[in-house]
């Protein structure tokens, strides 16, 4: 497995990285919440500017919200995440304006990574890769599935995919309704990650799913999520508690 720098840390080496979501959906929410998240010391700080319609509605807005983030957590790597609702988020947006808010995050450095929804105009996503690259923001593409598991090869077809479209990062979730889901996805994921050299993630959602949080390093997986105060999808743990968890499977 080759290896991932986004700003100051490494996927794909060494014990999974932790990433804490921020969803405050408004600016004195966001800079409150970004205090503790830093305070709590994670690898990562995901912005999920779904959560922050006012910032959706007003570029400029956004944009000085985004310096006054990064004022607030010094060298703390972001991720700028718009999820859309199809995918488990909170704002609704069309094809065009979801991509030309992407663009936007990326021509902007509004964050140091950014996410790319792999099921979308598939042109538009290379150039948005293409133009990522450009302006030194990594991609962490992604795919959410709130109904089921797919099959292994489906997992397994959609990691390579994104890895084929040029992400530097491919990521996939997915809600498991018994233990074999489960199995499916880590078995997915273990065969994947030798197959192809990027850094993967990956995450079963939900109570069932939480040993895929957890056994990341067993399987694969680069980096689980973690919350402080709010999470941000089902069966998310605390910071501490994945901190505790990796620390008994370290290998």
């Amino acid at each position: 497995m080759s290896t991932v720098k986004i700003r100051n840390i490494v996927l794909g080496e060494g014990l999974p990285k932790i990433a804490v979501p921020n969803v405050g959906t408004n600016e004195e929410e966001i800079l409150n919440s970004a205090m503790k998240i830093a305070d709590a010391k994670p690898d990562l700080l995901e912005w999920r500017i779904d959560y922050y319609s006012a910032g959706i509605k007003n570029v400029e807005k956004l944009a000085q919200t985004a310096k006054k983030l990064r004022n607030y957590v010094k060298e703390l790597p972001i991720l700028v995440t718009f999820r859309t609702k199809n995918e488990g988020g909170v704002c609704e947006l069309d094809e065009d304006d979801y991509l030309n808010l992407i663009e936007t995050i990326i021509k902007k450095h509004l964050g140091d990574a950014v996410d790319i929804e792999l099921f979308h105009d598939e042109k538009r996503v290379k150039y948005l890769v293409q133009l990522a690259h450009n302006y030194n923001v990594t991609v962490i593409m992604s795919n959410h599935d709130f109904e089921k598991v797919p099959a292994k090869d489906e997992i397994e077809f959609r990691l390579k995919k994104m890895a084929k479209l040029g992400a530097d990062v491919p990521k996939l979730a997915c809600m498991p309704h018994n233990a074999s889901d489960v199995l499916t996805l880590l078995e997915a994921t273990s065969e994947t990650s030798s197959l192809i050299a990027n850094p993967l993630i990956t995450m079963a959602m939900g109570n069932i799913g939480k040993v895929t949080r957890v056994a990341g390093q067993v399987f694969g997986s680069s980096l689980s999520f973690g919350a402080v105060g709010k999470t941000s999808a089902p069966g998310q743990l605390s910071i501490e508690d994945l901190r505790n968890a990796e620390k008994y499977l370290a290998l």
